[in-house]
This record gives C-alpha cells, structure tokens and sequence, in this order.
C-alpha cells in the first residue's frame, strides 16, 4: 500500500495501516525529538505524543503535503511545547560517554585512524555544539536541526514548518549568528586572524 492509501485506510479505523504508518516513520520521528530535546526518553514520550496527535487529528489532515512532513510538523510542535512548557534551557545528554544502551556502547569504540589527542578533540567539539543547540531558542534551533542535520532545503523547511521561505533564511541566518556567538563565547571558536600585508 502507498502512503496515501494507508492513511485513507487508517481514517477509516484500520489500525493495521496507522501501524505501518508508525513503523515506517518513528525513527524519523523519533531523531527529530532527540536532536530537539538532546534527552533519549523526552525524545521517546514526544515521539509517541506526535503519534498520538496524528491518530487523533487524522481527519483533519488534507493531504496537501505527504503524511511524513505532516508528522515531522507535529514532532516538532510536541517538542517546542515541551520546551516551553519545562521553561528551562536543557543540558542535552552527553551519552556517548556514559551511555548504557548498545548503541551507545558501539558510539564508544574508537576510531583507531586517528590519535587519542584527536578523539578527545571531536568529543568536546560535539559537546560544545550539544551545548549551543541546547543555548538558541527552539524555533532557532529547530531550523538549524532541519538543515544542517537533517539536510532540508529552504523549500522543504518551509512546507514543514509552514512558514514563507524568506522567513526560513532569515531564521536560519540568526540561528547560525546566535551559534557562532555561543561558540566564540565559550573560547572554542576564532574568527580568522587576518592576514598582515
């Protein structure tokens, strides 16, 4: 069954094809939750809450877009209200060091290729970015995510986010400012040192 069909199916009540649906989305879902709340088990309560809402608000979906960009929508609303709502700047998670899940567990093994030195230097550049994420405002840091982590485009964003595309610009603009000025901030990021002529 196409995408379309299973959601003409699951309105109708089929809760086979409203599976399908849920298998066939959740790890998109669910990445989008983590990378928005840097928490494994936030991100899995607002991935079953975008779920949820889905079930819930199917008759109201139009089909103008396809059902995942509709659900990425719906992830990314559960997470900027959970974030509101928690009216907290959050620390994302730093489990790729203490982590007890097997994934974790093989995100640990180090990449012979490189010095100790190196890998100890990627772990506080990924820490510090964790921790610029988690600095921006969701909206920020939502469009930041769909870009340079998911790999959107201005258009894609747009239609996800309904927002005009311009608007996507200029968010991601800010956002991207907002980041370098955290980083700069915290000492791990230098302007160029300009050439002496």
């Amino acid at each position: 069954m196409t995408e379309s069909e299973l959601v003409q199916a699951a309105r109708s009540g089929d809760q086979s094809a409203f599976e399908a649906l849920v298998k066939a989305n959740q790890a998109m879902a669910y990445q989008l939750a983590y990378r928005m709340t840097g928490n494994p088990e936030d991100a899995a309560d607002l991935t079953q809450e975008a779920f949820l809402n889905a079930w819930r608000g199917l008759s109201a979906f139009d089909g103008r877009s396809s059902f995942s960009t509709w659900l990425y929508r719906l992830t990314s609303n559960a997470c900027i209200d959970f974030l509101r709502r928690e009216k907290r700047r959050i620390s994302l998670s730093m489990t790729l060091e203490g982590g007890e899940d097997e994934e974790d567990r093989q995100a640990q093994l180090p990449d012979r290729r490189y010095s100790p030195e190196r890998e100890l230097e990627k772990k506080e550049a990924g820490a510090m970015l964790r921790r610029g994420l988690a600095s921006l405002a969701p909206d920020y840091r939502e469009i930041l995510i769909l870009r340079e982590l998911e790999g959107l485009s201005y258009a894609e964003i747009a239609q996800t986010l309904e927002l005009e595309e311009g608007t996507v610009k200029s968010r991601l603009a800010r956002a991207r400012l907002a980041l370098r000025e955290f980083l700069q901030k915290d000492g791990n990021f230098f302007d160029p040192v300009p050439s002496k002529e």
